[in-house]
Parts: C-alpha cells; structure tokens; sequence
C-alpha cells in the first residue's frame, strides 16, 4: 500500500514541477531570471531551515561539502533552464529538461566506469533524434533557447547523480537545506553582478515566484524524499519524467500554446526515450579501466 501512495505521491510532484515550467514563464514578465531564482531559492532554504532546525545544530562539515555540490549543480540546472525559457516556449523548455534522465548513466560512466545498459545506449540515441526534430531549425541551427536548455539537462543531470552519490551517506533535510542554501547564495551574486537589482513588483509575478518557491520547490523536494523510499530508483525516474507532459498540458490550457505535429513527434521520442533508458535488462557496456 505504501508503495502505490508513494507512486502517487511522484505523480504529484510532476504535476506541480510541470506547472512550474507555465509559472516561471510568467514570472519572467516581472523578473529577471536571477531575480526569480533568488526569491525562489530563499523562499525555499527558509522553509527547510525551519522544517530541519533541530537537525541543523549538528551539522557535520561533510554535509556541507555535499549539499555544496548538490547546490551547485542545481544553480547551473535552473539557470540556464529559465534564461533559456525566454527564447523558447514552456513545452520545448519541459522536454528538452527531460533529457537530463538519459544523461545520468553516461555521467556514472564517465566518473565511476559502471556498467551502462543497451537500453541506455538506445535511449540515448532516440534522445538525440527527438531532440533533432523538437529544436533544429531548416538549415540544422540550434536556437540559443534550446541550446541552453540541452546544458541545463546536464546540470540537472549532475543534481540527480550527486544526489544518489550522498542521500545513502547524509541526512536528507540537511542536504537539502545546504543545496538550497547554496542555490539562493549562487543565484544572489548573480543577481547583483547582472545588474537585476530593480524589482517590478506585479500580483502576477510575486504569486508565480511564491509558487515556484514554496510549492514547486520545499514542497515538492520533501515529497520526492519521502516517497523515493518506497519507490526503486528506476521506477521513480519514470514516474518523474511525466514532468515535462504535464509541462506542455498547462503550457496549452493556460498560455495557449501552439503545438505542431513536429513538436508532438519530437516529444514523444524524447519520452520515449527517458522510459526505455530507465529499463533494466539486456547487454552492457563497460568502460574500459585498464590503467
């Protein structure tokens, strides 16, 4: 029974993260991209210093460095995808972050020489076509919105590796505290070097970046931790990937967006990919470790 919940309770968080997609793009009405990401990630480390309060007086200096690195990665994740949403529409920016699942193993690869499965090899390459078809203009050029977008998949990818590397070894509250911390820090200096300091205050604006701080981040970060406990990585990486569907059904039902047959196509070999890369079984490949 816990399982099905905490399945359930995955679907929910790709619900609000795909709403996120639609609130960031109309926050960026009223923002700057640096400006939203420092509201949304103060908002955020206020609410997990409260919810981790206790366990904060006992931090140790190796939390620190993890929940550093995890909050690293998630600047560069989140940077690059909202400054890549004012080129490109919510839907593309929703897929394009999707690739970041394919990209998990291949860092494993790289870093760790683990075995990658055939079925990652496969989705990789179905990525690759999708992301062809979704973002390539006629003479084969990459808009700078997706471009940023594809690098921010990466960072993001990182996010979800490192976070695997260091939830078994520290306690979650705390690194999530840390990671949000670092994120708000990083996106602050940003904000002041890129001169977004003047704040244009809308009723539009301030209830999307209350949404993407309170709701689409703190809450949906203690939900994922919670749940992921009864749900095997694989699974959960499947599940979670239904973000960027949800994030082209609120991109049409509240911005009315236009879908074209080529972006439906490309869209759906990019999940198709995310599903199949995340399938164990088959043959692997190893790296080769010889020294």
């Amino acid at each position: 029974m816990k399982k099905y919940l905490a399945m359930g309770g995955l679907v929910i968080v790709t619900v609000i993260w795909g709403g996120g997609f639609v609130a960031s793009d109309m926050a960026l009405d009223s923002f700057g991209p640096f400006q939203i990401m420092a509201i949304r990630f103060l908002l955020a480390t206020i609410l997990m210093g409260i919810i981790s309060i206790k366990e904060l007086k006992k931090i140790e200096k190796e939390e620190w460095k993890a929940g550093f690195f995890m909050g690293c990665a998630l600047f560069i994740g989140f940077a690059l995808q909202i400054i890549g949403l004012q080129y490109t529409t919510p839907s593309k920016n929703a897929f394009l972050t999707a690739t970041n699942v394919v990209i998990v193993p291949f860092i494993s690869f790289v870093i760790y020489r683990k075995k990658v499965n055939v079925n990652g090899i496969i989705g990789a390459i179905l990525a690759i076509v999708g992301v062809g078809i979704l973002s390539l203009e006629k003479n084969f050029s990459l808009g700078i919105g997706d471009g940023l977008t594809l690098i921010c998949a990466v960072g993001f990818a990182f996010q979800i590796f490192l976070t695997s590397e260091y939830v078994e070894k520290y306690r979650a509250t705390i690194l999530n505290f840390v990671q949000m911390l670092t994120a708000f820090v990083l996106s602050f200096i940003c904000m002041i070097l890129s001169g977004q300091t003047n704040f244009i205050i809308t009723t539009r604006g301030v209830l999307s970046v209350i949404y993407l701080g309170v709701v689409s981040t703190t809450i949906t970060y203690l939900i994922q931790t919670a749940c992921q406990k009864y749900v095997d990585e694989t699974k959960a990486a499947i599940i979670l990937s239904l973000e960027s569907v949800f994030g082209t059904f609120f991109s049409i039902l509240i911005l009315s967006e236009q879908i074209t047959m080529r972006m439906v196509i490309g869209c759906i070999l990019i999940l198709t990919a995310v599903i199949i890369s995340n399938f164990s079984g088959g043959a692997e490949i190893e790296a080769d470790c010889a020294e």
